[in-house]
């Protein structure tokens, strides 16, 4: 995909989403299900979609909602449901719908006092916190569709333990608000918002003081305190706004917030690099803002809109690249946090990059590699048995000091105050440490390609086979690995992995996305990257071909 001549400049007005005209299409436009793409559909995380495409309308929200009321009533989650939304313009609408349908069904709710926003990472500790407790369980709601852009919905479930759901769970949820849709909604059960709100199931509490007060059991905040760190956040208008000041005050902590507008078109980004406005904390491109004020900051950090992505600016190297921040937060906590377990694992998804694999055989760790998604790291970050689970999209979370769980969904904000430990205790920033892992290890170079793919190309990609591989080398090496199955947990990867010794490649179907990825790295150069990328093209298109598409 060409880089667009306006990638990394500031958005204009023509770029602009227009946020009544969003709203209005959410009430007034009826999806059709018969047509799939206007299904609610539950990718790698939650239903996402646009109002204007008719993909996520007030009948998805309220669909969505009483799957999800009638499934934690079947599974006997009788506790609170704690609910969060971010700043995307849907979010409000889709709130409101849900609260409409909660309250109808009798379910507990709570939400931001003020109807203010809330990360992901802090429902997944809001739910975790209560269900220690030992009462009855809670699971919970974020509404957002993460870093997509401005147009789009987004609409995820998390279950008891914290994390978001599997596909087992979101596939009953998935089906049954298909159900309802096809039936018009005769199964909904709802009441007017003004009287949901009211009632005293549906309740107002402070997210923001048990989570900032608790980083003290993930994080060293003396440490970072002590050393003056001096950081720069730029939330990129996202949930977490109001979680810096607080962070700054509880820790007494150097902190100064460079963006503090909260707008729905997100006018101060700039455009990443296909020319869409997308809060992408880990792109360039959508973060040249942030990087130019790099020398003004020890650290310099930024976060999507939920919160469960994390973009870091360092002094020594610009931008990290997401993989490259993962080895060096991997070395770094299983060296300083004394009371983890010595047999914890470490979890990458296996698009990630193999520097991972490197620094853990140097750590004497063992290393789980498992499918895209961050739901397949819950079980082991909830019961220990995976210390740090991380994904090359800049998602990532780890456990607490003692080794107990954090939180079981990506936590942007640890990532990011993580950075600022690792300067505090080791005095060297988080990209002179990866410089260290190069003269190590090697340096690879590693890229991401996306490509247009209808529904039907997607179905066939994710069931790309091995036996469709027939060459016995790739870009000059034996190949010592053709995988459709993670190493780490035998789950389906929904596409192909196909590696060598010093390289390899991944092609699969986006989950939320009408796109295909091919993913590839290698530790011989520039050179024998474009090899790889060659080769891995070729077997895609012939496996498209295969299938007349």
């Amino acid at each position: 995909m060409a880089i667009h001549p306006l990638a990394g400049k500031p958005a204009q007005a023509e770029h602009l989403a227009n946020i009544p005209r969003l709203v209005a299409d959410y009430y007034l436009l009826e999806p059709d299900v018969s047509i799939r793409e206007q299904q609610v559909a539950f990718g790698t995380s939650g239903h996402r979609g646009s109002s204007s495409k008719k993909a996520f309308n007030e009948n998805h929200i309220l669909a969505v909602s009483q799957a999800i009321a009638e499934y934690r009533l079947a599974q006997g989650t009788t506790g609170p449901l704690y609910i969060g939304k971010d700043t995307h313009a849907l979010s409000e609408p889709a709130f409101c719908s849900a609260i409409e349908v909660f309250a109808a069904n009798g379910v507990e709710v709570r939400y931001q006092e003020g109807l203010g926003y809330t990360p992901t990472p802090v429902i997944s500790h809001a739910i975790l916190a209560y269900n220690r407790l030992g009462k009855e369980q809670a699971d919970g709601v974020v509404i957002t569709p993460s870093h997509n852009p401005p147009e789009d919905g987004g609409f995820k479930y998390n279950p008891p333990n914290g994390g978001p759901a599997d596909g087992d769970v979101t596939k009953v949820v998935q089906d049954r608000a298909n159900e309802i849709l096809a039936n018009g909604l005769k199964d909904v059960k709802r009441i007017g918002y003004d009287d949901a709100i009211t009632k005293p199931s549906i309740v107002a509490i402070d997210y923001i003081k048990p989570y900032v007060d608790d980083l003290a059991n993930v994080l060293d905040m003396d440490a970072i305190a002590k050393a003056k760190v001096k950081i720069g956040v730029d939330p990129l208008g996202g949930s977490g706004i109001a979680y810096w000041s607080v962070i700054a005050e509880t820790y007494g902590l150097d902190i100064e917030v460079v963006n503090d507008r909260v707008d729905p078109t997100f006018s101060f980004m700039t455009l990443d690099k296909d020319g869409k406005i997308r809060m992408d904390c880990s792109s360039p491109y959508a973060m040249a803002s942030l990087i130019a004020l790099k020398d003004k900051f020890d650290v310099a950090v930024a976060n999507d809109p939920d919160y469960d992505r994390h973009g870091i600016v360092t002094k020594s190297s610009g931008l990290l690249n997401p993989n490259h921040y993962l080895a060096v937060a991997i070395n770094y906590l299983y060296s300083h946090r004394s009371q983890w377990g010595a047999d914890a694992a470490i979890g990458k998804t296996l698009v990630s990059s193999s520097m991972v694999d490197r620094v853990a055989t140097s750590l004497g760790r063992e290393l789980k590699e498992v499918p895209v998604g961050f739901k397949w790291f819950v079980d082991g970050l909830f019961d220990g048995s995976i210390a740090f689970g991380g994904e090359e999209s800049a998602g990532a979370s780890f456990l607490r000091k003692d080794g107990g769980v954090w939180s079981t969904d990506k936590d942007g904000i640890i990532l990011a105050l993580l950075a600022a430990e690792i300067i505090a205790v080791t005095g060297k920033d988080p990209g002179e440490h990866y410089q260290g892992f190069v003269e190590q290890f090697g340096e690879p170079c590693y890229k991401r390609i996306d490509a247009p793919a209808s529904i039907e190309q997607k179905a066939v990609l994710s069931a790309l086979d091995p036996a469709m591989v027939e060459a016995e080398t790739l870009a000059g090496e034996t190949i010592t690995a053709k995988l459709t199955a993670a190493p780490g947990n035998g789950a389906a990867i929904g596409g192909l992995k196909v590696v060598t010794e010093n390289g390899w490649f991944a092609a699969r179907p986006s989950g939320t996305e009408a796109i295909y990825k091919i993913y590839m790295e290698s530790f011989k150069g520039e050179q024998h990257l474009a090899l790889i990328e060659q080769e891995a093209q070729t077997i895609v298109s012939a496996a498209l071909a295969k299938a007349g598409l």
